[in-house]
C-alpha cells in the first residue's frame, strides 16, 4: 500500500514519496501568540499532531517542525491595548498554548523556533532576495518582494497575477511598484520593538519567517507543508515565492490544508467573534472527547463544531473505553499489531488515502461492536483481535491511551461535579448500598440507587464489586 496526498499546489492526489526514503520532515504554521487558542487552532494541532503519530506509527522517521509566531501587529496592538509589554503578552500565551497542547493530547514538534529567534536568519534571506533582484526598498527602510519579477506568483493558490492586480488596493502604499508586492522589512515606528538591518532599524514582515526558519531546520527542499486553508493566500503563496525566487528551488513537495471549523455554517474566527477558547471548551468536555470529534471529519471538509456533536463523540468513547474495561476484566489480552500486520491492513487503508481519519474513526467503533459481541459470545480470541485493532487505530489516531479505570474515573469524577456531587459522596452511598444490601434492606439499597441515578449516575455491580460513571 502507498500514502497518498492531496497536494494543493498539484490540486490532485499523489503517491507520496518522501525526498529521503524512510524520512518525513514537515513544517507547519503555527500560532500567532496574541490571545488564546481557538477551536480552529485545535483542529489544526489536533491534526496534525495526528499526521505526525500516524507517519511515525507507519515506519517513518519524522522530523516535525512548528513555529511559534512572537512579533506582529496583532500582538504589538494587543499589548498597546493592554498596557502590557509586547514581550511578556506573547510569552504568556505561549505558556497557555502549551497548556492547550497538551491537554489535547497532543505531542510538542521537534523543534519549535520562535521568530524573534530568527531575524538574522530572516535579514540573509532579503539580502539574497534583493541581490536577485527580486526584493527593493522604498522609503525610510520598508523592503518589498517584487511580485510581478517573478513569474510563477499564484501557482500554489491557483488565482491569476493580473486579475489580482485589478481587484488590489492601490491605496495602501503608492510607493510600491505593484499593488501586489508584500512587505518583508518594515521600517521601526514609535513605541514598537525594532532590530537593526542593513536597510534601517525595523522588524520582518510576517510572511517572511516561516520561509527562514522552515528552510534552517528541514533545508531548502522538504517534504510536507501543512496550515488551514485560511494561509494558501496570501501567506504560504508568499512563502513560496520568497524561497523559490532566492534559492530556485521547489521549497515544498507537498502542501497539506485543512479546512475551517465553523459555527452556524461561517467560518469560526476571532475576528467574527464566534471563537471558543480551548481552555474554556475543556472545562466542559473531555479532551479527549474534542479530539475524537475534530477526527471524525475528514480534514479537508469544514467541520461544524457544537456541543451536541462533541457529547456524541464522547459518549462513542466512553463506549471505547468500557469495552477495553470489560475485555480486562474478561483477561482478555489483546496483541499488538505492527502497520504491516493484516490486522492493521483497514486502518492502513483508510489513512493512506490522504488520512482519512473519519474512515479510521468508523474502523474502531466497528471493531468495538466486534470485541463486545466477542465477549458476549466468550469468544477471547476473537475479543483479543478486535481489541488488538481499536489499540492500533487509537495509536494512529491518539485516542485510547489511557487505561480504562483513569479516563472513565476523570470522567465519572467531572459529571459527578456537574451533577453537584463529590466523589466522595458518591462512594459514601455506595457503602450505604451495600450495608443496606449485606443487611437484606433492598427497598433501602433501590432508594440509593434511585437518589444516585437521580443526579446522574449510574451504578452497575460487576464481579469486582459496585462501580459508577456519568448517565
Amino acid at each position: 500500500m502507498a500514502l497518498v496526498l492531496y497536494n494543493t499546489r498539484s490540486r490532485c492526489e499523489e503517491t507520496f514519496q518522501p525526498l529521503v526514503p524512510g524520512r518525513i520532515s514537515i513544517y507547519v504554521c503555527g500560532i500567532t501568540v496574541y490571545d488564546r487558542c481557538h477551536v480552529g487552532h485545535a483542529r489544526s494541532l489536533v491534526f496534525f499532531d495526528t499526521v505526525v503519530r500516524y507517519l511515525r506509527w507507519r515506519g517513518y522517521e519524522v522530523e516535525f517542525v512548528r513555529n511559534i509566531t512572537d512579533i506582529d501587529d496583532k500582538i504589538i496592538n494587543r499589548a498597546r491595548e493592554r498596557a502590557e509589554p509586547w514581550k511578556d503578552l506573547a510569552d504568556r500565551f505561549i505558556a497557555a498554548m502549551h497548556r492547550d497542547v497538551e491537554a489535547l493530547g497532543c505531542l510538542r514538534p521537534d523543534i519549535e523556533p520562535r521568530a524573534t529567534d530568527h531575524i538574522g536568519e530572516m535579514i540573509e534571506l532579503i539580502a539574497t532576495l534583493e541581490r536577485r533582484g527580486l526584493a527593493y526598498k522604498v522609503g525610510d527602510g520598508d523592503v518589498y518582494f517584487a511580485v510581478t519579477d517573478f513569474p510563477p506568483y499564484g501557482g500554489l493558490s491557483g488565482r491569476n497575477l493580473e486579475e489580482m492586480q485589478a481587484g488590489a488596493r492601490v491605496d495602501i502604499d503608492e510607493r510600491k511598484r505593484s499593488p501586489m508586492d508584500f512587505a518583508l522589512w518594515k521600517s521601526a515606528k514609535p513605541d514598537e520593538p525594532w532590530w537593526p538591518s542593513p536597510w534601517g532599524n525595523g522588524r520582518p514582515g510576517w510572511h517572511l519567517e516561516c520561509s527562514a526558519m522552515s528552510m534552517k531546520y528541514l533545508g531548502r527542499v522538504f517534504d510536507i507543508h501543512g496550515g488551514g486553508e485560511d494561509l494558501i493566500f496570501p501567506h504560504h503563496e508568499n512563502e513560496l515565492a520568497q524561497s523559490c525566487g532566492a534559492y530556485d528551488t521547489d521549497f515544498v513537495r507537498y502542501w497539506i490544508h485543512h479546512a475551517f471549523v465553523r459555527i452556524d455554517q461561517e467560518k469560526m474566527s476571532k475576528s467574527l467573534g464566534n471563537a471558543f477558547a480551548i481552555e474554556d471548551v475543556l472545562k466542559e468536555v473531555e479532551a479527549e472527547g474534542l479530539r475524537l470529534h475534530l477526527l471524525s471529519v475528514h480534514y479537508r471538509s469544514p467541520l461544524d463544531f457544537s456541543a451536541a456533536g462533541i457529547a456524541e463523540s464522547t459518549r462513542a468513547l466512553v463506549r471505547a473505553y468500557e469495552t477495553l474495561a470489560r475485555a480486562d476484566e474478561a483477561g482478555v489480552a489483546a496483541r499488538e499489531y505492527g502497520w504491516e500486520s493484516p490486522e492493521a491492513a483497514p486502518l492502513v487503508e483508510a489513512m493512506d488515502a490522504d488520512f482519512n481519519t473519519s474512515r479510521a474513526v468508523g474502523i474502531l467503533f466497528e471493531s468495538l461492536r466486534e470485541a463486545n459481541r466477542a465477549l458476549d459470545a466468550g469468544d477471547a480470541g476473537r475479543a483479543a483481535e478486535a481489541v488488538a485493532v481499536m489499540r492500533a487505530v487509537g495509536r494512529g489516531l491518539g485516542l485510547l491511551l489511557r487505561s480504562p479505570s483513569e479516563f472513565l474515573g476523570s470522567y465519572n469524577a467531572r459529571g459527578a461535579s456537574q451533577a453537584g456531587l463529590a466523589a466522595a459522596d458518591i462512594e459514601r452511598l455506595i457503602v450505604a448500598r451495600r450495608e443496606a444490601r449485606s443487611a437484606k434492606d433492598f427497598r433501602r439499597a433501590d432508594e440509593l440507587r434511585a437518589e444516585l441515578l437521580g443526579q446522574g449516575i449510574v451504578l452497575e455491580d460487576g464481579p469486582a464489586g459496585t462501580t459508577w460513571r456519568r448517565a
